[in-house]
């Protein structure tokens, strides 16, 4: 039977599916808050952090194509088999973080849409219903993802375009004066988090078996996507900024963009933004969990993970295994969380992966054929983006952080445990 092939249209949408999904819904209002006038210079900051950082993606992607991405590219830099594990391990828990995030994202949007108060059964329905429909679509294989992918995105990225377009007819020239009234400081705190929001597009080279002419396509697709993603959120930030004030957008952080197109939209705008919120995190569901049942994969048959990940449906090379358990536990996080844990677990998780993922790209850049100022910069940008993360949960919610260090470290024992190396034990050479 032939190999389903997945083509750069196809990936180009599991890029922006799984970077344009609860991200600008869920932390629009945030990063006002912190940023203020320069909204848009935060996004467009994040989105070239974010474009130097893919550009070591797509260099480590095509050196070692494997469906594992980010894992293989820790083990295939570091000696120590426990810092690729480890980072496996936390890469997995983030992407699992990131879909709880999306769906419970898309219940707040779905139970506003519908009238109904937040942890309402409604509201828990939609959040675990949400995860089962693209569970089966998963299962149905890579073309149902990849063609259900190419739906969605065209028809979302089409609603934020109207949103954008007909915003910039009743921007207020005033709300960009002055433009750094937060400081320099807000302009970087707000880039910092914002960067969270263009994680997705790593997710493309975990697929990079199922893509049709890798050395053309991979780059193209991460390049494209990330392009793509910035210019939608630079649009959409300035018109959310021309048409309310930032303490006007932060009242409503859930709701900022729904908020921001009634001014010129009326209802029908908080019903469009509505349901772009709906099919944007739907298709950042269908992305993440088509390339995380991947990873699991990859790090089962590499003995990082219990053996039953690597099974496989036999007709279609389907990772159903991972894909059930993905579900699962996503739905267990998701309806026992609230929104604060679950979007500083993922954000923090993931700046720290994308770290060192720069700094494999780094140690490999001779066999990976990339200049070194590339991952450095990446490398830096990530690191600096954390650290902002960490000071401003240990201002604003230091419980928070207290779990997410807990779940690290409770993470970390457990892959240690599971794969019986010590610690301190030294690789063999």
């Amino acid at each position: 039977m032939a190999t389903e092939r997945l083509g750069l249209k196809e990936a180009v949408a599991m890029g922006i599916g799984g970077m344009v999904g609860g991200g600008i819904f869920s932390v629009l209002g945030l990063s006002v808050g912190l940023s203020g006038h320069a909204a848009p210079l935060a996004f467009l900051l994040g989105g070239t952090i974010a474009l130097v950082t893919g550009l070591s993606y797509a260099k480590l992607g095509l050196t070692f194509r494997s469906d594992g991405g980010s894992f293989t590219y820790l083990e295939r830099a570091f000696r120590n088999r426990n810092v690729a594990g480890i980072g496996g391990w936390l890469l997995v828990a983030g992407y699992i973080g990131t879909m709880s995030l999306y769906a419970f994202t898309f219940a707040a949007y779905g139970t506003a849409l519908f009238g109904q108060a937040q942890g309402s059964a409604l509201n828990h329905g939609l959040e675990a219903g949400i995860l089962l429909v693209f569970l089966g679509i998963n299962l149905l294989g890579v073309r149902a993802a990849g063609r259900t992918e190419d739906i969605i995105v065209a028809v979302k990225v089409a609603i934020l375009a109207v949103f954008g377009v007909a915003g910039l007819a009743t921007l207020h020239s005033s709300a960009f004066t002055p433009l750094l009234d937060k400081g320099m400081s807000g302009l970087l705190m707000g880039a910092a988090l914002i960067f969270v929001a263009y994680e997705g597009f790593e997710l493309i080279p975990n697929a990079v078996k199922e893509l049709g002419a890798p050395e053309r396509n991979l780059p193209r697709a991460i390049i494209i996507s990330v392009l793509i993603t910035t210019a939608i959120y630079v649009l959409v930030s300035l018109v959310a900024v021309g048409n309310l004030t930032p303490d006007e957008i932060a009242k409503q952080k859930e709701y900022a963009l729904a908020v921001a197109a009634q001014p010129f939209l009326g209802q029908v705008g908080f019903l469009l933004i509505g349901i772009g919120a709906l099919l944007s995190t739907a298709s950042a569901i269908n992305a993440t969990m088509f390339g995380t049942a991947r990873l699991t994969t990859v790090m089962a048959v590499e003995e990082e993970l219990p053996k039953v990940f690597s099974y496989r449906e036999r007709t279609r090379d389907i990772p159903w295994v991972a894909l059930w358990a993905l579900t699962l536990v996503t739905i267990v996080f998701v309806l026992t969380a609230n929104l604060t844990i679950i979007s500083s677990f993922a954000s923090a998780t993931f700046l720290l992966i994308f770290a060192e993922v720069n700094l494999s790209a780094f140690r490999l850049r001779r066999q990976i054929g990339i200049h070194p100022a590339i991952p450095l910069l990446g490398m830096i940008a990530a690191a600096a983006a954390w650290v902002v993360l960490v000071i401003y949960l240990v201002r604003q919610s230091p419980s928070t952080l207290a779990y997410i260090g807990g779940s690290w470290a409770a993470i970390a024992l457990a892959e240690l445990m599971f794969s019986r190396r010590a610690p301190v034990k030294r690789p063999a050479t």
